[in-house]
């Protein structure tokens, strides 16, 4: 499948996730590469994978992406203690989705915009989000010609001004609908909706979650660029609810970047963690968290992981056929899960002990998601630098920061604006037919 259609297509078209054919060996690269200012290694690493999209075009979707950030570096590098910390967090909506989402968003108006658009000219996209990647997604297609947005998120289980970012955004072509339910029930709406085809077909539906591997390819430059930065192979943490940024980051390794471990990080939602210390997956119950966007039970992305680690389409699909039958399954095998990857399962009082111990003793400002992997990260001795990826901005959860740090600390101009915004939800239950209806109603084209 060509790159452009992959892009527009999200999911392959009987439901599974697209995988490059092969992945290349970029260690040959790595020399040249460093030193490399964002923009530029993001064009080089992108240009890898990609083949129907001219390097001008290229070059010119990323430089409009990252001039939207408000920091010139696009991801800063910050010495915090003993550890670093890569904020992720300059971009529009002051999350590390950004980064990826709007790349993503002038591919699809280069690509609807060339012959492939020809065939239909229109995209209608359908996401679930935690609560970082609606408001991500919606930033980086609103106002684009021909496509509109659906997104799905669990009803009062975002935080308070997650959701207002997402609602208080008035374009015609944006639709927040408000489940009454989990993410996980949002994403297992949209996953039944993609396997539709005749009516993903019918409405040219298309992904933005990590689901799309242009996602995963996008957030492989941070990681590529920060290792490059050092010396020595750098251990990243990475908080890990859909599997996305830590599947970037694995991938990455496998092709080349000088990355020593990757620390999985959960919260008290811990179904990743308990796998890769046992070989088991196996549902538990969705706890509610500080760290809301890591409040996941079943995640997308870890099915490519373990196309890689099974070695096969047909073993894969046996394990999620146990998985989808007795909300359990092993790996029958007595090899690691992976020697690259660290589970730790971070609690509530731990993240909100680290908030406050890092901003007592270095001055500096951890959101719950990212206090998650300084926690975490704290727990291994690595031989080389360890980076924590630093997911969202702390101004995202006031109650939960300046409760840590006893003081009022979280601010953001961006976020405080967003008070007096008046907002545009639709309440729907999670159900398939209700949010088809829907979409059937207002989609374009």
């Amino acid at each position: 499948m060509p790159f452009q259609e992959a892009v527009m297509t999200g999911l392959a078209p009987d439901g599974g996730l697209l995988l490059p054919e092969s992945v290349p060996d970029l260690h040959c690269r790595l020399d040249e590469w460093r030193g490399l200012e964002f923009r530029e290694l993001a064009v080089e690493l992108l240009n890898e994978f990609i083949d129907d999209i001219a390097r001008d075009v290229l070059e010119r979707i990323v430089e409009k992406a990252f001039a939207s950030f408000r920091h010139r570096d696009v991801a800063p590098l910050v010495q915090v203690g003993d550890l670093h910390v890569l904020e992720l967090f300059h971009g529009p909506t002051l999350a590390f989705k950004d980064v990826a989402m709007q790349v993503l968003g002038g591919m699809f108006e280069h690509i609807l915009g060339s012959r492939l658009g020809a065939r239909g000219g229109r995209l209608n996209i359908l996401c679930a989000t935690s609560g970082d990647t609606g408001s991500a997604a919606i930033a980086g297609v609103r106002e684009r010609a021909n496509i509109a947005i659906f997104v799905l998120y669990p009803d009062g289980r975002t935080s308070p001004l997650q959701a207002r970012q997402m609602t208080t955004t008035l374009d015609g072509n944006v639709h927040c609908l408000a489940i009454q339910g989990s993410f996980d029930d949002c994403q297992s709406v949209v996953k039944s909706i993609f396997g539709d085809l005749p009516f993903k077909g019918r409405f040219d539906l298309g992904a933005v979650n990590s689901v799309n591997w242009a996602r995963l390819l996008a957030q492989m430059v941070y990681y590529f660029h920060t290792a490059l930065r050092f010396d020595q192979a750098v251990t990243f943490s990475v908080p890990t609810g859909n599997f996305g940024d830590i599947l970037a980051g694995y991938l990455a390794r496998e092709m080349g970047a000088p990355i020593d471990k990757l620390i999985l990080a959960t919260n008290s939602n811990d179904i990743l963690a308990r796998f890769f210390a046992t070989g088991v997956y196996a549902l538990g119950p969705v706890h509610r968290t500080i760290s809301p966007s890591m409040d996941i039970q079943v995640a997308s992305n870890f099915e490519r992981f373990l196309y890689y680690r099974l070695g096969s389409s047909e073993a894969l699909e046996t394990f999620m056929a146990d998985f989808s039958a007795t909300g359990s399954a092993r790996v029958e095998d007595d090899r690691p899960m992976d020697e690259a990857i660290l589970p730790a399962a971070v609690s509530e009082e731990e993240t909100m002990a680290t908030i406050g111990d890092v901003y007592a003793g270095e001055g500096y400002v951890l959101d719950p998601h990212t206090a998650v992997g300084v926690a975490a990260a704290r727990r291994f001795q690595s031989p080389g630098p360890v980076v924590c990826l630093a997911t969202a901005h702390p101004a995202k959860f006031p109650e939960s920061v300046n409760a840590a740090v006893g003081g009022d600390v979280a601010h953001h101009p961006v976020l405080e604006g967003l008070a007096d915004l008046p907002e545009r939800k639709t309440a729907l239950p999670p159900d398939v037919e209700a949010v088809k209806e829907f979409i059937a109603t207002h989609a374009i084209g």
